[in-house]
């Protein structure tokens, strides 16, 4: 393989890559929130610098991908913690498990989402929205919110959803330190809501040493919604240059 051949290619391995080189096009993608009150030092121990913590909020969610360019259906479940950076609002993404490969390897590897394996679903049991995490055997979290009790306003729907994300990449050099270090923010467009619900909620977490959800604990459940969309995901831009110091140009 010519050297012009490499340098196009995005992944490896050259002649399988681990994912497709494309901009995914999720199609009913299905969403689960809890958001929930924690302690806020352990929420403090958790969120770098420069980003900032107002209430000690977390949103546990649960997204079923019906259909997504490229990767095919799955599911994901994670942790997505309100922030500030300077003046403006969005959640840090803390966590993320996956039961599709490709989708993992993409989302750390192109961006930063933060994004292991495991087991999360979605579906819908004796009048109630379901959502749970796996790792291994082992549960790890359950969500219960009650199907479609209240209509939730679209535009309230999108406002949750289309926050600025925020991301921390970390790409080691080969003498073990960080060769990049970047605080990276990203956006969802072409948002379509299908439809919007909320209802009464719960949320469990439990301890696992290798999925540690349960190191913000849920104190109180605040809010719920579960929302059906079309969308697509934006790419990132660098906020902050640890390596460096100061804000990424």
């Amino acid at each position: 393989m010519r050297t012009q051949d490499v340098r196009q290619r995005l992944t490896t391995p050259l002649s399988s890559p681990a994912y497709p080189p494309m901009v995914p096009r999720f199609t009913d993608r299905e969403y689960l929130n809890i958001v929930y009150r924690t302690d806020p030092d352990a929420l403090r121990a958790v969120v770098p610098e420069p980003l900032r913590i107002d209430e000690p909020l977390v949103r546990f969610e649960v997204m079923k991908m019906g259909d997504v360019s490229g990767y095919g259906p799955y599911t994901e479940a994670g942790q997505a913690i309100p922030v500030r950076f300077g003046g403006e609002r969005g959640e840090y993404l803390h966590a993320m498990y996956l039961d599709n490969f490709p989708a993992t390897a993409s989302g750390r590897e192109v961006a930063a989402y933060p994004k292991v394996i495991g087991s999360p679903s979605l579906y819908v049991d004796s009048g109630a929205v379901v959502g749970t995490l796996d790792h291994g055997s082992l549960r790890v979290a359950t969500a219960t919110m009650g199907y479609k009790h209240h209509e939730l306003d679209r535009a309230d729907a999108e406002a949750q959803i289309t926050v600025p994300t925020f991301m921390l990449k970390t790409i080691p050099g080969y003498d073990g330190l960080p060769r990049v270090q970047e605080l990276v923010r990203t956006r969802i467009t072409d948002l379509t809501v299908k439809g919007a619900w909320t209802g009464p909620a719960r949320l469990q977490l439990f301890q696992h040493a290798l999925a540690p959800l349960a190191d913000l604990p849920v104190l109180e459940v605040v809010s719920a919604s579960h929302i059906l969309t079309d969308l697509t995901l934006a790419g990132v831009e660098p906020v902050h240059d640890y390596l460096k110091g100061g804000a990424s140009s």
